[in-house]
């Protein structure tokens, strides 16, 4: 664990029962932000938990994939974006503890792309300003926004 992982993990919807697979998973997330500091977000595509919320790019890390590559095909297969493994640089991680699953979040900026957004999903997008006005925002997306706002670092 590095300094920069949250040890407790965020629970979110307390009330609610736990089910399904309480294996940890490994979550990619990006930080794409423009020269204007707005960020991408995207919404949750229909048929999937919390559909509709908004939430940083990315997907759940498959067999023996590094976070860098998760990014590359996560934005590639849902956004149509190209990405250089180079081009993403993690900055920090935090545990979700949610009713249906639990996962590890590893938030990352990517630092160049390519093309133009496709939504392949079903999913909005939005550039959005800081701080964010869109709702609602997927809770464990919710903490990484509130770090940007608070010292932005350099990407």
């Amino acid at each position: 664990m590095n300094s920069n992982e949250a040890q407790t993990p965020l629970v979110i919807d307390a009330h609610l029962p736990r089910h399904g697979s309480r294996r940890l998973r490994d979550v990619a997330a990006a930080i794409l932000r423009r020269d204007d500091g707005r960020v991408l977000l995207t919404s949750r595509p229909p048929g999937k938990d919390y559909a509709g919320y908004w939430e940083l790019p990315g997907g759940k890390l498959e067999n023996e994939e590094s976070v860098e590559q998760a990014l590359v095909r996560e934005l590639r297969e849902e956004l149509g974006l190209t990405v250089a493994p180079e081009d993403v640089r993690p900055w920090r991680t935090l545990l979700a503890d949610y009713p249906h699953t639990f996962v590890r979040l590893h938030f990352c900026f990517v630092t160049a792309w390519q093309g133009e957004l496709h939504m392949h999903e079903g999913q909005h997008s939005t550039w959005a300003p800081q701080p964010v006005a869109v709702r609602p925002v997927l809770p464990a997306t919710a903490p990484a926004l509130r770090w940007l706002e608070q010292a932005p670092p350099a990407a």
